[in-house]
């Protein structure tokens, strides 16, 4: 179908759905971005703002005015100036008015206008009252000077303002928040000193970059005291950009053992964050909090204390856990995006931002000059008339009583303009006192004092600059405040593991010859006596505790970590440990570690190397587990050795009976390798396998060393070892007939 076409017999006209639909959305979306939903630059107000602090301005609602009801500011909002529901009208007026929404806020309101749990508890419009707050006056001040582009109202019956003339940053200052078609805004609160400064600068500085301006304004400044922990080259990444995120976290302190929030991020409820923690305690995720309690009141507006089980218990850790977990601790968005002085949004870095604020600024003040200047020269033309008129004062009388057009006669005689001749015809009587040409002569050479000064500021931009800078300084001092929210530098918020929130109690991790795994309580069970499937029994044990995991070793030197506090009670018979982890087929398993991440631990390999690693070294976070002892080819994995504190000497015995003993420090501490070479085997009798190490053990000085083989055990006290001692790799000596066979060793 053609675009546009219009039938001969009618005036009909026809559109292509697809063009009326396009049309119509664009239509819509643009009265959505500019009419509702995002502030403008000038005065950081949306529409609907905006309106509302203008009825309340024209219902004679100034600070020190007294409260109205609500309902009549809403009603006069919504039937002169936004025909839109009440509700919505209300409801901004409410968020104007709630100190923890808005940095300075511009209603004062009195009665119930919500609480920072639930903002949405405000009370209906019929019952609250409500006034301009002394700040909204950086934004009407002006407005009846000449500074205000007047736009008709939606039924073209009243004038409302096009933007107020904001005599500081305020879109800056309460930021906003906004969703529009395609686009949306979300502007952090900023401080009223810091803002000005840095706005004071860029005037003074014009090629300012965000990294300067950043000097004064650190950041932004929510109407809560918890801290910005967002890292300062962050906050200039956001400022450069007009885009990011911030964190907030809570602030806290320990009182009498117990922890004392009182701060809490930006629109966060503290009763939410209760039933937060609550539910953590209900799910046993917080074995160390033993109570909770919220002692907020007028002095103390947020006061939330929880209670430690015990003193003992590690106050950071708890609420580093709690911040990760819970909204203690909150990011928010920033997208600096608004309505420009040239009518478009866009998002806006903060040096373009204020650069663009500070040039409407300057618009607006030149306005008010010039209207002052105007209405100065107005009066002055006047009184030039009232002067001509009180200096002929008998012969003004006499033609205003004798002239049938006195006007004309004036202004012929007395050489007038028409304004000069009327407003001498609309002279009281009572002006015409004897005093009255002194009266009019001071207000002339005041009035004249005026308009130089004014045609110098007019005529000067260092002047107008200087004027500009005056005011902002004097708007900061008279609404200004310190910072609320500090910007400091925190660790990342780090929740409780699982196994940090299991109790540290004794166990004893069982694993079976066939894979199956539990745990036992306690350490003073006999895993031997534990009942196994048919055709299955016991193969290893570890005793450690229930918040650390075991580490298993398996034949291809791959470690596993499986986490002991959910294994199954030993009184079944366990589950197979390939649910937790996935060994290599036909992998079996040669070592059960448990122990503190410190302990160390001898590895080594039947063809005679190794090395001293650490159990920590030996964890991995996969079901693959992670490789760390590399096997010469055809040779296996030997039982893993502990080596105690004490521990200086190594002791190793081959297959043929040689036993070798060399210092310990000449192994080396490694986290995963071959290792060095313990005890020399040729490799002949090595690769076919007909001698190889059966055993290692780490010994202290004065441990004895006990061999067993079959039935019999030989016990070799410290003085006896010095017989087997010598260098690491040697060959060793060979031990006393009958130990040929060695099948395990031990100390003694």
């Amino acid at each position: 179908m053609a675009d546009t076409q219009a039938n001969d017999g009618d005036a009909t006209e026809q559109i292509s759905l697809r063009q009326y639909a396009e049309k119509a959305y664009l239509d819509y979306s643009m009265y959505v971005i500019l009419d509702r939903a995002l502030p403008h630059v000038g005065d950081g107000l949306k529409p609907v703002q905006r309106r509302i602090v203008y009825a309340m301005s024209e219902l004679g609602l100034k600070a020190t005015a007294k409260y109205k009801k609500s309902a009549r500011t809403v009603g006069d909002v919504i039937g002169k100036f936004h025909p839109h529901g009440d509700s919505a009208a209300y409801e901004a007026m409410v968020l104007m008015a709630q100190n923890f929404s808005y940095r300075y806020p511009l209603v004062d309101g009195q009665g119930n206008w919500g609480s920072p749990d639930d903002p949405k508890s405000f009370a209906a419009m019929r019952y609250t009252e409500s006034r301009l707050a002394r700040y909204a006056e950086v934004l009407l001040e002006e407005v009846g000077q000449g500074t205000v582009d007047w736009a008709p109202n939606f039924d073209g019956t009243l004038k409302e303002p096009s933007i107020l003339p904001a005599q500081v940053p305020n879109v800056l200052l309460n930021g906003t928040t906004g969703i529009a078609v395609g686009m949306a805004t979300d502007i952090p609160p900023h401080n009223l000193r810091e803002v000005v400064d840095a706005a004071v600068h860029l005037l003074e500085n014009p090629k300012a970059s965000v990294a300067d301006l950043c000097a004064f304004v650190r950041g932004p400044d929510f109407p809560t005291d918890a801290e910005i922990i967002t890292p300062e080259e962050d906050l200039r990444s956001i400022y450069e950009s007009g885009r990011g995120s911030l964190r907030m976290r809570a602030v806290w302190e320990r009182e009498n053992g117990d922890i004392i929030i009182h701060a809490l991020p930006y629109q966060t409820s503290g009763a939410r964050v209760l039933e937060q923690i609550a539910q953590q305690m209900q799910a046993r995720k917080l074995p160390m909090v033993a109570d909770l309690r919220d002692e907020s009141d007028h002095e103390s507006p947020t006061r939330l204390v929880i209670v430690p089980r015990s003193n003992r218990v590690d106050g950071e850790a708890l609420m580093s856990h709690l911040f990760a977990t819970t909204d203690l601790e909150r990011s928010y968005r920033v997208n600096l995006n608004v309505i420009g002085i040239d009518g478009r949004p866009g998002v806006r870095s903060l040096e373009r931002m204020l650069g663009e604020w500070l040039e409407f600024r300057r618009s607006t003040v030149r306005r008010r000059l010039e209207y002052r200047l105007d209405r100065v020269q107005k009066r002055l033309h006047v009184l030039a008339g009232y002067l001509i008129a009180y200096l002929n004062i008998d012969e003004v009388i006499h033609i205003i009583r004798t002239e049938d057009e006195p006007k004309a006669a004036l202004m012929a005689r007395f050489g007038l303009t028409d304004v000069q001749a009327e407003a001498i015809l609309e002279l009281k009587l009572r002006n015409l006192a004897k005093l009255e040409e002194m009266k009019i002569r001071t207000e002339q050479d005041a009035l004249e004092k005026e308009r130089d000064e004014l045609e110098k500021l007019l005529g000067s931009d260092a002047r107008l600059k200087t004027l500009i800078k005056k005011e902002l300084r004097t708007a900061a001092e008279r609404y200004g405040d310190d910072r609320r929210s500090p910007i400091v530098i925190r660790e990342e918020a780090q929740a409780f593991s699982e196994l940090e929130l299991v109790s540290a109690d004794p166990i004893t991790v069982v694993l079976s010859e066939k894979g199956w795994i539990r745990a036992a309580k306690g350490h003073e069970i006999d895993p031997m006596t534990l009942s196994y499937k048919s055709g299955d029994g016991f193969k290893l044990a570890a005793r450690g505790r229930s918040n650390q995991p075991a580490v298993l070793l398996d034949s291809t030197g791959r470690a596993y970590t499986v986490p002991t506090h959910n294994l199954p009670s030993a009184r079944g018979q366990g589950e197979p440990v390939t649910g937790r982890i996935s060994p290599p087929s036909g992998a079996v398993f040669n070592g059960l570690l448990m122990g503190d991440g410190s302990q160390r631990y001898l590895l080594a390999s039947d063809a005679g190397y190794g090395f001293i690693g650490r159990l920590g070294d030996l964890q991995a976070k996969n079901r693959a587990g992670k490789a760390v002892l590399t096997l010469p080819k055809g040779a296996e994995v030997l039982p893993p050795s502990p080596v105690a504190e004490d521990a200086s000497w190594v002791a190793a015995v081959s297959s043929e009976g040689r036993l070798l003993v060399f210092p310990l420090e000449d192994l080396p501490a490694l986290a995963r390798g071959k290792g060095n070479k313990i005890i020399g085997i040729p490799s002949a009798r090595l690769q076919a396998r007909e001698e190889f190490v059966v055993g290692v053990l780490a010994l202290g000085d004065d441990d004895a060393l006990v061999i067993h083989a079959g039935r019999r055990h030989l016990t070799l006290k410290a003085a006896e070892l010095e017989h087997y001692r010598g260098e690491r790799g040697r060959r060793g000596n060979k031990l006393p007939r009958g130990f040929q066979r060695v099948e395990r060793l031990a100390r003694g």
